[in-house]
């Protein structure tokens, strides 16, 4: 038996940490990750920038810095610049933990707004990195899982508004789009439940591929962005500018809390599947590498245009279907994702999908994000203490989203933090589990 037979029988990983696959094997691999995040990476930019009113060339622009920075931010992450990054091959999008925010500042500000909240705040990933247990013992399963299962279920409205074919559509419902949207959720249901490896894995990229063929000759995607587009550009520092508001500052802290837990569960499951120790000091300190990582490219991100970062927990799935865990397939998924981003045409083809093939995706990923808050809060088991925090927790929550004008009495500043079904939900569970007699590390 081969060494690299022995290593897949008596390890986790084919390839490890430090291995280095072939140059054909670690691209091939790189592209797979690529394909498993790149729906995750471009969405949340394609909603804001709905909501924000950008045109097509806007859009894209959006879009192309949205890959360029989660290519940046995917090489530190592995590569390890100092004390910046964990090494481990953790690769980077923004995660929808920030779409809410991004879409109440969007409403208030448009763009400017969103980046400048999103840098104002991202030193407090920074600073949580330096505490990483405090962090975890204030956001225990029972709170994150919360959080996570109230931004999915606040997300659906998004997804079913582009299900119908967007906002201010005149043809809003109108069979056609609902047809096309329920064709990319057929796809995506047959391609998960069926499909195997990473036909599973990207079951959803896979859907908004089948949906965009079918809307073309529909005639319902105009190409005119895409010609239009050029073949290369540049970031462009605070192209879009930026604003801050003191009444959308507690949403993004908690977003930021949220995603921080996010990571550390990220990396653990990488670095537990990549065959690297889960537990002791050489864990906690990439722990914290990581999460600095987070921050600091998030702000980066921030100033070139692009919504925070965070590690992809998709691809902890991939590594597992494909057995490697060597950060040098982290290099190729950033290089990968750095072309893709410098060649607008890309972009400008995102920009112009039809908004009902976005809302058949989206809806399928917002109900995924929503069961798997409910999966982190029922992993140890479901008490009564668990139940009675969710139930009040998601009560409010999903009450102020159904109806925002309760709040709007209130002070301006008070409102405008209340406003958001997800920071009440979330500064509830924080409560609730603090105060409630039991473990408060449920």
């Amino acid at each position: 038996m081969s060494e690299v037979e022995k290593r897949t029988v008596n390890d986790n990983a084919y390839y490890k940490l430090e291995d280095r696959p072939p140059l054909h094997e670690t691209i091939v691999l790189g592209f797979q990750h690529m394909l498993a995040m790149f729906v995750g990476i471009i969405t949340p930019p394609l909603i804001i920038a709905g909501v924000a009113g950008l045109n097509a060339a806007e859009t894209g622009f959006f879009v192309s810095m949205a890959l360029i920075m989660s290519g940046v931010a995917s090489f530190i992450q592995c590569y390890k610049v100092g004390p910046v990054g964990s090494g481990l091959l953790g690769v980077h999008g923004t995660s929808f933990t920030f779409v809410p925010m991004a879409i109440g500042a969007a409403n208030a500000g448009g763009i400017p707004l969103v980046l400048g909240m999103a840098l104002v705040t991202s030193p407090v990933e920074m600073i949580i990195s330096r505490f990483v247990k405090q962090a975890r013992k204030l956001f225990p399963p029972i709170v994150s899982g919360t959080v996570v299962t109230l931004i999915g279920l606040s997300l659906i409205e998004v997804g079913i508004r582009d299900f119908g074919g967007g906002a201010g559509a005149e043809n809003f419902g109108a069979p056609i789009n609902l047809m096309l949207g329920t064709f990319v959720l057929i796809v995506i249901i047959l391609a998960n439940r069926f499909g195997k490896g990473l036909v599973k894995v990207g079951s959803v990229a896979i859907g908004l591929v089948a949906g965009y063929i079918v809307a073309i000759p529909l005639g319902m995607v105009d190409f005119q962005a895409v010609a239009d587009a050029g073949w290369f550009t540049a970031p462009r520092p605070l192209y879009f500018g930026l604003d801050f508001s003191w009444g959308h500052l507690l949403p993004w802290v908690l977003a930021y809390f949220i995603t921080s837990i996010e990571t550390i569960g990220d990396l653990t499951a990488i670095a537990e599947t990549s065959g690297e120790p889960v537990t002791g000091e050489i864990h906690s300190n990439r722990l914290g590498a990581g999460m600095l990582a987070d921050g600091i490219a998030s702000a980066f991100a921030a100033i070139f245009n692009s919504m925070p970062n965070t590690t992809f927990s998709q691809n902890v799935g991939v590594i597992q279907i494909t057995k490697v865990g060597s950060r040098v397939v982290g290099y190729a998924v950033a290089v990968i994702l750095l072309l893709l981003g410098f060649i607008p045409k890309i972009g400008a083809l995102v920009s112009v999908m039809p908004n009902p093939v976005l809302g058949g995706a989206t809806l399928a990923l917002f109900g995924m994000v929503a069961t798997s808050g409910i999966r982190i809060i029922t992993k140890k088991g479901l008490t009564d203490r668990k139940l009675f925090i969710l139930s009040i927790a998601l009560s409010f929550g999903l009450g102020i989203n159904y109806m925002p004008e309760i709040v709007d009495q209130l002070p301006d500043l008070l409102s405008t933090v209340l406003e958001s079904g997800v920071t009440v939900g979330a500064l509830l569970a924080i409560g609730l589990n603090l105060l409630l007699p039991g473990s408060s590390m449920e």
